[in-house]
């Protein structure tokens, strides 16, 4: 590693500067091309003291309608694309699993983005998981749509065992990725009741139906579950703008794999469960 990534560590335990972010996505739909949209809106306008380094997708044109535009508009805004299909890599060695290949996929992305020196990257719709050798080379903020003792997996298995199990709350955390698949240092969470209103309505609309029927007749259609899925995504993008803004001003400090808080000391120590930025994101969504 040259001088500048010393440096780059300089900031995060001193605090203060620019933050440098890169952002890794794989740009399937409008959730993923909101995330980034609020975030590079956000910086234009000042509310954070930052900028986006490049972007970094496991497609590559052409591979799907939704990932062509979310390129698109990262091109908009000017930012440096780097594409590695995942994908194509699988095929191009032997195919299997990405499992197979996670150890080298990363590696041959970790090369084409070598002349980039972020500060904190985000997973930010990003469907692959990172490699060990990944997680060790960059901070890497993660967005899982749960809560820090929630369901873990994609944010589809998550509401479907919300439903399964009757759970009454979700929310979403920012953690950072390990190799231990969403249970890295908790760095912040936002909670969400899913119960009374249009959530009751929802769930006596299932009654007397198995949540295994629900999946395979209506699948992602159900009301319950878009409605879930709605509320939840609306909160995430708040979430993970008002976290970076925590790293940006020296609130927690970061490294790959660990967290600080402002005096040093181990981040799960003192704030187990990270920030607790409901009140913030509902006042938020409240003045929107």
């Amino acid at each position: 590693m040259g001088a500048g990534w010393w440096l780059n560590w300089a900031y995060l335990e001193g605090g203060g500067g620019m933050l440098k972010i890169g952002w890794f996505s794989t740009g399937r739909g409008e959730g993923s091309r909101g995330l980034l949209r609020f975030v590079a809106d956000a910086i234009a306008a000042g509310g954070l003291d930052a900028r986006i380094e490049f972007v970094f997708s496991n497609r590559e044109h052409g591979e799907a309608e939704g990932s062509d535009e979310f390129f698109e508009m990262v091109r908009s805004y000017g930012f440096p694309l780097v594409m590695l299909s995942s994908a194509r890599y699988r095929r191009e060695h032997g195919g299997g699993p990405m499992s197979r290949h996670r150890n080298g996929f990363d590696r041959e992305a970790l090369g084409l983005l070598s002349n980039f020196e972020p500060d904190v990257c985000a997973l930010a719709g990003y469907m692959l998981i990172c490699s060990g050798e990944m997680c060790r080379r960059y901070p890497l903020l993660n967005l899982h749509g749960a809560l820090p003792d929630g369901p873990t997996g994609t944010w589809q298995s998550v509401i479907w065992e919300l439903m399964e199990t009757g759970a009454t709350r979700t929310g979403a955390m920012i953690h950072i990725a390990t190799e231990e698949v969403d249970r890295g240092p908790v760095l912040s969470h936002c909670e969400l009741p899913i119960v009374g209103g249009a959530f009751d309505e929802e769930r006596r609309a299932l009654a007397g139906r198995s949540v295994e029927e629900v999946r395979s007749v209506e699948g992602e259609e159900n009301g319950l579950f878009k409605l879930i899925r709605s509320e939840g995504y609306r909160r995430e993008p708040y979430l993970l703008l008002a976290t970076l803004g925590a790293v940006a001003d020296g609130r927690v400090r970061i490294r790959p794999g660990e967290a600080l808080d402002a005096n040093g000391e181990p981040w799960a120590n003192t704030h187990a469960a990270g920030l607790s930025l409901t009140d913030e994101i509902e006042a938020a969504l409240a003045g929107e």
